[in-house]
């Protein structure tokens, strides 16, 4: 069960009180997710971290097979737009959400986001996530393995504190050929133009090399500088306490009680 935002006003404790709702602390975690870049100084950006945590059935994309609609919102556009109605669809009770910086954008080297999510570890105790690599027509970083990453063992406690990935876990979508007229996060790129390249899905690093001189959208020059096991991102989890019930009902006792004392001074 995922936690209803309570708010206590003074004028409203009693029904605060009443209506506190009740769930099991043992299968509800609050997990802060980080993103990290990694990557050298003007090497690659990423889109907004698109995450799932899951039952372990959606898999949206396979090596060697041709990309559908789902993950090629995420490759070539960064947004997402078909791969979360799709999860959403196949696990109706997964819990998704983007991990955005601050300010929103891309992710820029050395750059780090985060975001909260309430979870329920019986029945989302797996992971998974997907983000646009930029520049670039069609590249991503994402797990293939729906049940690659599992977060939480049976009693709820969090086994898997970070996710990194290397230069030679960069997908190649296969759907979109390279044209840096194209491309997104370049300066006169049009990324909404595409050229199908009618591939399938598989690992490529050294292509993104081909952005070499180019300006990025954020200003700098690029300069791709990666080798096969150069680190560009990382995915870090850490528990966060959640506000036990009693606790809840203590502030709107308290709360009632001076509402109480309010007027009884009136």
């Amino acid at each position: 069960m995922k936690p209803s935002s309570i708010k206590v006003f003074a004028t409203s404790a009693f029904v605060a009180l009443v209506f506190l709702p009740a769930f099991s602390q043992a299968q509800l975690r609050r997990i802060q997710v980080t993103a990290e870049n990694l990557a050298p100084t003007n090497s690659v950006s990423f889109a907004p971290l698109r995450v799932g945590f899951n039952n372990g059935s959606y898999d949206s994309f396979n090596i060697g097979q041709t990309a559908t609609a789902p993950i090629i919102s995420i490759a070539e556009g960064g947004s997402g737009s078909d791969w979360f109605p799709a999860f959403a669809a196949a696990d109706p009770n997964a819990t998704l959400g983007t991990v955005v910086p601050n300010p929103p954008g891309p992710l820029l080297p050395s750059g780090m986001a985060s975001a909260l999510f309430d979870i329920d570890t019986d029945i989302n105790p797996f992971f998974t996530f997907g983000s646009m690599v930029v520049p670039s027509n069609d590249y991503f970083i994402g797990n293939d393995d729906p049940q690659e990453y599992q977060l939480f063992d049976v009693a709820g406690n969090l086994i898997l504190n970070e996710i990194n990935v290397l230069a030679n876990e960069i997908w190649d979508n296969g759907s979109e050929a390279f044209d840096p007229a194209n491309a997104a996060f370049l300066v006169g790129g049009t990324n909404a133009l595409r050229t199908p390249q009618n591939g399938v899905v598989n690992f490529d690093f050294a292509e993104l090399a081909g952005f070499n001189g180019l300006t990025t959208g954020a200003g700098y020059v690029f300069n791709s500088q990666l080798t096969a096991n150069t680190p560009v991102y990382r995915i870090r989890f850490t528990v966060v306490a959640i506000p036990e019930p009693g606790t809840a009902a203590l502030v709107g006792v308290g709360m009632l009680g001076m509402v109480l004392r309010r007027r009884r001074r009136a």
